[in-house]
């Protein structure tokens, strides 16, 4: 497969526009869905192989962060990119609207319980990023607000990746034609019905204020510790194809070793 992780990448520091970005762009990509499905398949168990190696060695930590609208697909994701991963030293966190003890403190004070640690992978469905996202779109934020979380976010990752944290951000970019059938599949099927809250359709008609929105955010909070990688979301399986992918590619640079072992006093033979 043709790939290029700078495809793909807000580059840091530089002028970004989403539109820039195909929601269904599938160039370098196995041209068939069953072709693509088999790629991430077989590529599972070296993401495995690679995770196991990270909670041997104890040492690093791994962030992923996945953030998209409505149905862009963070739990299918999850479910699929890290179908062959081990439980043990893994841990999904799903960030959902504050609490009263977590909104007693601030913003970033829930996210830091949760970070990962010494040998552990760690998958944000959302995030911190919700502060300056559905804050702002709705007004409960102003630009002042925003800009100082802008910086207190873009310290707070780089105090994470100073400690040994490897930060990697997916925004799922997902077009707001293929929403809408996902959406409409969801009021249609009695199986998806539990997925459908009527607050999506509110979240839906402010479409291009969160479209203007998550290009501001990914502009001002791109940098080589911490990137963004705007993944086209329209295709499932084109979707987890790229994020496995790169996934794979920055653990490969990580080159994790298991830990070195004194065998010396350690019987030739168990009896």
């Amino acid at each position: 497969m043709s790939f290029d992780r700078n495809d793909y990448l807000v580059p840091p520091g530089k002028s970004f526009s989403l539109a820039a970005f195909d929601p269904g762009d599938k160039r370098g990509l196995p041209t068939e869905k069953a072709q693509r499905k088999a790629y991430v398949e077989a590529l599972s168990p070296t993401l495995g192989a690679l995770q196991e190696k990270l909670h041997a060695e104890g040492r690093r930590k791994f962030l992923v962060v996945l953030q998209g609208m409505d149905t862009a697909g963070k739990d299918g994701t999850i479910r699929r990119v890290f179908q062959s991963v081990n439980p043990l030293g893994i841990r999904v966190h799903a960030f959902k609207a504050p609490t009263e003890h977590e909104a007693a403190h601030d913003f970033l004070w829930r996210v830091h319980q949760v970070v990962p640690g010494a040998g552990e992978m760690v998958l944000f469905n959302r995030s911190h990023y919700e502060d300056v996202l559905i804050q702002k779109v709705r007004g409960w934020i102003d630009a002042k607000t925003e800009t100082r979380r802008f910086a207190q976010i873009r310290d707070f990752e780089r105090l994470l990746a100073e400690s040994g944290t490897t930060i990697v951000k997916f925004f799922l970019h997902l077009s707001r034609d293929e929403q809408r059938e996902r959406l409409q599949e969801r009021i249609e099927r009695a199986d998806k019905h539990w997925k459908f809250r009527l607050g999506d359709l509110e979240t839906r008609r402010r479409w291009d204020a969160y479209q203007a929105q998550y290009e501001r955010v990914l502009a001002h909070t791109s940098s080589d510790h911490a990137p963004w990688f705007v993944i086209p979301a329209d295709s499932k399986s084109s979707r987890d194809c790229v994020v496995i992918t790169l996934l794979i590619d920055i653990l490969e640079a990580m080159d994790i070793r298991y830990p070195e072992v004194d065998t010396s006093g350690w019987p030739k033979m168990i009896s």
